[in-house]
């Protein structure tokens, strides 16, 4: 079925096979604090990143099924979060943050049941 995806699930899709902090130009990618004259978006009007997923960065932050903690020290492939927490990790920035905050990499965490207008989230699905 459908479902947030996990921290490592997002992040893998906002990279689309890139290492740096960005998948773009930042102007060309992401509505932010810069350029968004303080409002969402509507989705796909910049470019995507090159698997072909749009606004991985900025317009809004999005939710993941993760519960915030603190990484492991190990290199694990496909890690998980913790089993339960109160705040949610939500990653990829919103216009409502500077273009410090506008990374792959940068995480925020918030209570599971906070409501801000500059949050969203995407759907994973699960294979059979």
């Amino acid at each position: 079925g459908y479902r947030l995806p996990t921290e490592a699930e997002w992040e893998y899709a906002a990279r689309a096979g890139t290492t740096g902090l960005l998948y773009g130009p930042l102007d060309r990618i992401a509505w932010n604090f810069s350029n968004s004259a303080n409002s969402t978006h509507p989705v796909a009007t910049k470019e995507p990143n090159a698997w072909g997923l749009y606004d991985m960065i900025g317009n809004v932050w999005e939710w993941t099924g993760d519960w915030d903690g603190k990484y492991s020290a190990d290199a694990v492939t496909d890690p998980v979060g913790p089993a339960r927490g109160s705040n949610r990790v939500s990653r990829g920035c919103s216009w409502h943050y500077t273009i410090d905050y506008c990374r792959v990499s940068f995480r925020m965490s918030a209570g599971a049941m906070s409501q801000f207008g500059h949050m969203g989230f995407r759907v994973a699905r699960s294979l059979p």
